[in-house]
Formats: C-alpha cells, structure tokens, sequence
C-alpha cells in the first residue's frame, strides 16, 4: 500500500495510467482483435527507449548554462543526489508526456507512410498499451528499488544491480525494468560482481562526477528545496558528500 500510495501521488504516473487504460479500453471495444498480437513490440520497444533515454539523455554531460542543468537536475540528476528523495523517484510530467506523444505519432505516421493497413490501430496496441504498461512497470521496480520494504524475487535482483549503479559505479546498469539487463549486456554497460570487487567506487559517485559543491549543484539543490522537501542540513552535507 505504501508503493501504490506513492504512485498514485505522482501526476506523470497517474496520467499516463489513464492513457494506458483509456488506450486498453479504446482497443477492446474498437479495435480489431488480431492487433493485440503488436503489444509485445511496444514491451520490447519500451525495454529499449528505458535503456537509451537513461544512458544518453539522463546521463548527459552536465550543461555549462544554469537554466539547462536545472531541467536535467530535475530530470535525473537530483534523483542521484537525493536518491531516497520520494519525490525525484519518478519520470517528470514533462518528460513522460511528450515522449509518449511523440512516440505515438511518430510511429503511426511512419506506419501510414508505409501504407500499414490499421497503422492507427497498430500504434496505438504498440504505444500507449505495451509500451505505456512497461513504463509503469518500470515506475513500480523503481520506486521499489529505493525503499525498504518486502519484495519478492524480480524486484530484490533490480534493487541489487540499480544499488550498483547509484553507489558503484553510474556508468553501468542503465536498465532497471526486470530482464533488461540483457540490454546493458549487450551494449556494455554490465559488470559482473567480481569486478566490481576490483574496481574501487567512482568518485563523487551521488553527482555523477561533479564535485559535490559545483555552484550548478548548489543552484539546483536552493531552486528546487521548497518543491522536494529538501532540508538545508540536507542541502549542505550533500554539498560535501
């Protein structure tokens, strides 16, 4: 109750929760039934855009201009900063909705384009009903690999390999849905246990390797205190971690 609490605290969660049940919906009544089989493509396809836009957009070098390392701040740097933080758990608004639409339209004009017979259908089996699912899905793992509470087997494996990349090293294990490791096996980012015990934890490991006081940190932490509950004890030994 705690986890589903939390979530449903979130309005990114909550809103594309009703996309994905709207879409569901829409399909069933509407759609034709052959269409269901295109539902795993958008699995696979979020297992994908989960990997790429965590590695190559929530990891990009940090902006040299405040107002750009305040969006990214938010969007996943803070989450590494404050990593217990309830609130920096969960994909901002502003990202999840524009990714969803642009998913979305994309993929049904390329269809269309085509001359895909049912491309709105198609899209809409692939988009807003696996690959919305999978998302909330991966919000679920997440927000559960960050809490102290009981879980079973899938969610104790994504806590122990997500751990590795907030307090190891970063640059591994982008994935965090279950089974996407296979992902990060395939392009790289893995690491196995044995070498982790080798390889000593990267430095300024909580700001991505930023020094802990870079006056763009500082600048994040004070704009966005109020929003996230940050206290200024907080605040201030985050400054020196």
């Amino acid at each position: 109750m705690v986890r589903l609490r939390l979530l449903m605290q979130h309005p990114s969660v909550v809103l594309m929760a009703a996309v994905c049940a709207l879409a569901i919906v829409t399909l069933a009544v509407w759609g034709p039934i052959w269409v269901w089989a295109c539902v795993p493509l958008g699995i696979l396809a979020q297992y994908l855009n989960e990997y790429n836009l965590h590695r190559y957009v929530f990891h990009l070098k940090p902006p040299t201009q405040q107002w750009a390392f305040d969006l990214l701040y938010r969007a996943h740097y803070g989450h590494h900063d404050f990593p217990t933080n309830h609130k920096l758990f969960f994909v901002p608004v502003w990202v999840a909705l524009p990714m969803l639409g642009f998913n979305f339209f994309a993929l049904w004009g390329l269809l269309a384009l085509f001359g895909a017979a049912q491309a709105f259908w198609i899209a809409l089996a692939i988009v807003p009903v696996g690959g919305v699912a999978t998302f909330l899905g991966y919000e679920w793992f997440h927000m559960s690999a960050h809490l102290n509470v009981p879980k079973g087997p899938f969610a104790r494996h994504v806590t122990k390999l997500h751990n590795q990349h907030h307090f190891r090293d970063f640059s591994k294990w982008f994935h965090v849905s279950p089974g996407g490791e296979i992902i990060d096996r395939a392009l790289g980012t893995a690491i196995s246990r044995e070498a982790l015990k080798d390889q000593q934890r990267i430095e300024f490991i909580r700001t991505l390797g930023m020094r802990p006081d870079d006056k763009r940190l500082r600048a994040a932490r004070s704009r966005f205190a109020d929003k996230y509950g940050l206290s200024a004890d907080e605040i201030a030994r985050a400054a020196v971690a």
